[in-house]
């Protein structure tokens, strides 16, 4: 064995002694607070809150038996704070957001995978990138792009109508959805054009970006290396290590990664190329001019859920469709009236709250937190405000505060889209939760909110608008499961690691 070799070995070897030492015999404000049991030494909690299918019961665990906050283990026993309590949340998201930063290990994650940009930066540099997209996604702006979201609905209604014509049934609506959200980004965000939205078409940039996440969840353990090889030097050093890995799960996501900055430098020449020449050139790009330059987050997730969702209840479909109908009169329904149709935003709105894209986002900072009420800690006093020590991670719930009965009522668990439509109850409007999306903490708030929310909803009420119109969506009665991952995806079945989505899907008689 080389001294090397014995070297590292050693150090791994103190230093998980350390983290062990550290957080099982000094002791920390956050002993008193309630939570459940670790089942695991090294892995605390995180195998069983993070598991890809099963992961929601613990979820639920949390959410219904400690609510609204329980204290669980990370990786080595780090202590971990999980929060869903309104008045906490008005702190870390609002309040004192500027010294409830993102974690150390989100930065550093989407640093090694996105270089700096406004997901891997804090403070000015962040403030500063977030103040030159805000004009890309003002009201006049999007109401200027409407047509072109019509434009690439209408295209995914006619690929899907020629698939169901030449074999009527069943169709994989997350894979539709997916190109839609990823056209309408690269169209009304880049000015590039991913996905003509034909049955087999083939896009490597595109298919990169929706393989990225999967990819990440999919390194397992070895994601808590991220923090620190971000740290290793300089990019060349890096990139030099990184090459010498015999994962072969790490070599894919290096080649995903390089894929998506290549064509991204290549995009962006060719978006400068057109400004410079102006005129007719630049009209020709996709997007006729209306760009924001950014990757947003797509919705594929939230619209395959909704299709879902309605497919379930066709009651509610049948309801949404005659809504649309009678706004529409044959057309497309304009963006003033679009934002306002009461059962269409009702449905949007109520599936974002029961079933968010993200489950949670974490902070890290030592502070005094908030709660609304007192709950009882683990020796039997009562804690009004939690120290929260430096450098301790706090998980903020954004599905659990969506579903907190205290606030939403016990019916809070149900999809109920007519809540919406009567008044909410005073414990919701008297909370004030600190989302930027009324009442919901699906976008988050405060400064590190979704910046593409608004142009969110708009995709989503123009593509269910226009499918609607034409499809009727039924179960295939085949077992759909939800993961967990940065992003949620479906598959059929625990055991498939496929993202899949299939509904039946019939077009209406009186469809166009």
């Amino acid at each position: 064995m080389s001294t090397i070799t014995i070297l590292v070995g050693t150090s791994v070897f103190l230093l998980i002694a350390w983290f062990l030492l550290k957080e099982f015999f000094v002791s920390s404000p956050l002993d008193n607070v309630p939570g459940p049991p670790s089942p695991s030494l090294i892995k605390g909690h995180m195998e069983r809150l993070f598991h890809k299918n099963e992961g929601w019961k613990m979820h639920d665990e949390l959410g219904n038996k400690y609510s609204p906050v329980a204290r669980i283990k990370g990786f080595l026993g780090k202590r971990v704070l999980y929060v869903f309590d309104h008045v906490a949340l008005q702190s870390i998201i609002l309040k004192d957001q500027q010294y409830y930063e993102e974690s150390s290990f989100t930065i550093s994650m989407n640093l090694l995978l996105f270089g700096p940009g406004v997901g891997s930066t804090l403070h000015d540099q962040h403030r500063k990138q977030r103040k030159m997209l805000i004009p890309a996604f003002s009201p006049k702006h999007l109401r200027d792009m409407t047509p072109l979201f019509y434009q690439v609905a209408e295209k995914l209604r006619d690929g899907i109508k020629k698939q169901i014509a030449e074999a009527p049934g069943e169709v994989d609506i997350l894979n539709w959805m997916g190109r839609a959200a990823l056209e309408l980004v690269g169209q009304a965000g880049l000015g590039y054009s991913f996905d003509p939205l034909v049955e087999d078409s083939k896009n490597s940039f595109g298919d990169a970006i929706k393989a990225t996440f999967p990819n990440v969840v999919a390194l397992g353990g070895m994601i808590v290396l991220g923090p620190y090889v971000s740290k290793l030097g300089p990019p060349a050093l890096r990139r030099w290590l990184v090459n010498l890995l015999p994962s072969s799960k790490i070599q894919t996501l290096k080649s995903i990664v390089d894929l998506l900055d290549q064509r991204s430098r290549e995009i962006i020449a060719e978006k400068r190329i057109a400004i410079q020449q102006g005129g007719e050139a630049l009209l020709q790009q996709v997007g006729e001019g209306h760009d924001a330059m950014s990757v947003l987050h797509t919705t594929s997730g939230a619209l395959a859920q909704m299709l879902q969702l309605l497919s379930e209840h066709p009651e509610v479909q049948e309801k949404l469709r005659e809504e649309i109908i009678q706004a529409s009169c044959g057309q497309n329904i304009p963006y003033d009236q679009l934002e306002t149709l009461p059962y269409l935003d009702a449905v949007c709105r109520e599936t974002l709250r029961m079933y968010p894209p993200a489950t949670d986002v974490y902070r890290e900072k030592d502070m005094i937190l908030p709660l609304s009420e007192p709950i009882r800690g683990v020796d039997g006093t009562w804690i009004k405000e939690i120290p929260v020590p430096k450098d301790t991670r706090v998980i903020v719930s954004l599905r659990g505060c969506n579903r907190n009965k205290a606030i939403w009522g016990e019916d809070a668990e149900e999809w109920k889209p007519e809540r919406w439509l009567a008044p909410l109850p005073h414990t919701l409007t008297d909370a004030r939760v600190p989302g930027i999306y009324t009442h919901l903490m699906t976008f988050l708030g405060g400064g590190r909110s979704c910046i593409g929310f608004k142009f969110s909803q708009l995709e989503m009420k123009a593509v269910l608008c226009v499918l609607l119109r034409d499809f009727k969506f039924t179960s295939t009665n085949k077992p759909i499961v939800w993961n967990i991952s940065f992003v949620k995806y479906p598959t059929v079945g625990k055991g498939s690691s496929k993202p899949s989505l299939p509904l039946m899907v019939e077009t209406l008689k009186n469809s166009s």
